[in-house]
């Protein structure tokens, strides 16, 4: 695949995966989402490597899903679709990043937001910038999280915390992020990626066979088996995407308005 939206390298055993779309903050489109899956897919193949580093183009990580494309553009019928089958299948992207097994660190550079934080969640640890934000805004559109705010948020940061942050629809800042678990560490922007990649390099001098069974020890003893959950996902969102509170909390963030909702 010719990765344009989605930069990918490789050096000392460490792959840098890098969102692309820094005009609309990484906001992810159906190409996008193509790209990210098939990043983590090279990952994957490639026995070079031992340690993946996810980040964005400056100044996002990830804003989630391109709304104008997504939730209200053409892209929006083909999406309802995939939902609406017997048992929808989870995210490609996200089943991509998940069925890596080299340890995945997210670098978060700036806001990750919607998606964009359940996709830093989905990775096995969060470095944040001082600049970095993070919202399950979710709620905010009508809809309901994915697998890293259902299944990981309230494993990372416990129930309760969780269900604040998907309830409310709340941005916190790194710091915030930090104290609750979410993040292992917050540094100075300027040193982000310089941070993460020493670590990613930490990681990947020790055995790579040890490490990536050391990884499916730790996801079974932590999360379990996301099928039943992501069946779930799918099914709900194909119903909560055709209602009028979902059109509304698009259109009212477009429009740069507060929602009214009204429970149709």
């Amino acid at each position: 695949m010719d990765f344009t939206l989605v930069r990918y390298g490789l050096a000392e055993h460490v792959a840098t995966i890098t969102l692309n779309r820094p005009e609309v903050r990484n906001a992810l489109n159906r190409d996008a989402y193509a790209q990210l899956e098939a990043a983590f897919r090279e990952a994957q193949r490639d026995p070079a490597v031992r340690c993946v580093v996810l980040t964005g183009a400056d100044p996002a990580f990830c804003s989630g899903d391109d709304v104008k494309a997504i939730m209200l553009g053409e892209e929006r019928d083909a999406a309802v679709a995939a939902l609406r089958a017997v048992r929808p299948r989870p995210t490609p992207a996200a089943m991509a990043v998940l069925e890596c097994d080299r340890p995945v660190i997210a670098a978060v550079n700036g806001a990750a937001v919607g998606w964009g934080m359940d996709l830093a969640l989905l990775c096995d640890i969060r470095v944040a910038s001082a600049q970095a934000r993070f919202g399950e805004l979710f709620i905010r559109r009508g809809l309901i999280a994915d697998l890293g705010g259902l299944w990981r948020l309230p494993r990372v940061v416990g129930p309760s915390r969780a269900a604040e942050l998907l309830f409310t629809g709340d941005v916190i800042d790194a710091r915030e992020a930090e104290r609750i678990g979410l993040v292992s560490r917050v540094v100075p922007h300027a040193e982000l990626h310089a941070a993460a990649h020493d670590l990613a390099g930490r990681i990947a001098a020790n055995a790579p066979l040890a490490l990536r069974y050391m990884k499916e020890g730790l996801r079974r003893a932590t999360y379990g088996d996301v099928s039943d959950l992501g069946a779930y996902i799918g099914q709900t969102l194909a119903y909560l995407f055709t209602t009028e509170d979902h059109r509304e909390g698009a259109l009212s963030f477009v429009e740069r308005r507060p929602p009214v909702f009204k429970g149709r």
